[in-house]
């Protein structure tokens, strides 16, 4: 009798644990959606902002270095640079370490325009869940978080041709909504 009760937990907490990661999915396209409406979401796509963002908190960077922190591919992040680049927002230069890879850092206008949509989205989200106490939000944040952090430990212990199998929606949307928190994956 107590192992269909603990069955029964578990089933519950897998379903809550479901819940959430749609809930979650859910929240981020919605919060795409919002994105590109306020203009948060540029011609770029949404990861130009964390881009910038990375280098506004962690200085110049490589490519790879930022490919790393991210669930995309190298080229994905030369791809974005370089486009950042040509609207004078990035800059690359000598990378002291590696002769070959550059840095690449934020020029003067495109630490104003990281500035210019943080204050925005920072003006967004001021005015959202007015209901919610803060101890609730930030409590919610780390439960996106540890779940979030579970999702990719998981996907790093499987070979290469299982980790096609969650690749998922539901576990992209968890990966996106990690970005527009704009924290960089570890």
């Amino acid at each position: 009798m107590a192992s269909a009760r603990h069955r029964t937990g578990a089933t519950s907490k897998a379903e809550a644990i479901t819940e959430l990661m749609l809930e979650v999915a859910q929240c981020f396209f919605r919060i795409r959606a919002l994105g590109q409406k306020t203009g948060l979401i540029t011609s770029w796509g949404g990861g130009a902002f964390g881009f910038m963002r990375s280098l506004a908190l962690l200085g110049p960077l490589t490519v790879p270095q930022i490919a790393q922190m991210r669930p995309t591919s190298r080229q994905r992040m030369q791809r974005l640079a370089d486009e950042l680049a040509a609207e004078g927002l990035v800059g690359f230069i000598d990378n002291p370490k590696h002769r070959r890879s550059k840095l690449v850092q934020l020029t003067p206008q495109g630490d104003a325009r990281y500035r210019e949509l943080n204050a925005r989205l920072f003006s967004v989200a001021s005015t959202m869940g007015i209901a919610l106490r803060e101890s609730d939000i930030r409590k919610t944040r780390e439960i996106v978080r540890h779940l979030s952090d579970d999702v990719k430990a998981r996907a790093e212990r499987l070979p290469r041709s299982a980790q096609k199998f969650l690749d998922t929606p539901v576990v992209r949307a968890v990966r996106r909504a990690e970005r527009v928190r704009g924290r960089p994956p570890a």
